[in-house]
């Protein structure tokens, strides 16, 4: 119970200072300052700065997970594939855009991220919307694609660079939905 309570209080430290001085200041010494604990203690329980980034991206990544796969349809059970397919690329959208810096700090291995949990799981429930949905082709090819159309580093690319809005974004991933499971 202890090690879960100081868990959260040294992510809520860390979350408070990413929204007041950014991701390029967050360091291990200033969580521990904010969290009212020595420098040791966040080293234990992260290990480094990756590794709290790491946490802080799962711990929003789980927030997430709950959205979609037990919250209120559209999103959540209850709807059908097709609307929870068109729910899911704005939530989506929203998500990362609110942690856009953090994920983009912590993507140190561009191939990783196919491979952690939140990205297999994401896959995996759109390829099962997709099967759903009765989209013709490859479900599991579909979802990656559908992902790919929204990962954080091309929306940061084609919003802050190409000035791109992001509702436009958003009708992009309608318009694929659309085509993959009319």
């Amino acid at each position: 119970m202890d090690a879960e309570r100081n868990r959260l209080r040294l992510l809520e430290a860390a979350y408070r200072l990413l929204a007041e001085h950014g991701v390029a200041n967050l360091t291990m010494e200033s969580v521990a300052v904010a969290a009212g604990v020595g420098k040791g203690t966040v080293f234990r329980r992260f290990g480094d700065r990756a590794g709290l980034m790491l946490e802080l991206l799962s711990h929003r990544e789980e927030q997430f997970q709950a959205a979609y796969l037990t919250g209120p349809p559209p999103l959540g059970p209850g709807a059908p594939a097709v609307d929870r397919l068109h729910a899911f690329g704005p939530a989506l959208l929203c998500h990362e855009s609110g942690h856009r810096d953090l994920i983009l700090a912590a993507r140190t291995d561009p191939l990783r991220q196919y491979g952690v949990p939140g990205y297999v799981l994401r896959a995996s429930h759109l390829a099962m919307l997709l099967r759903e949905a009765n989209a013709p082709g490859d479900p599991d090819l579909l979802a990656r694609a559908l992902l790919s159309s929204v990962d954080t580093a091309l929306v940061d690319h084609l919003t802050t660079r190409e000035n791109l809005p992001l509702p436009r974004l958003e009708a992009s991933w309608h318009h694929l939905v659309t085509r993959l499971a009319p």
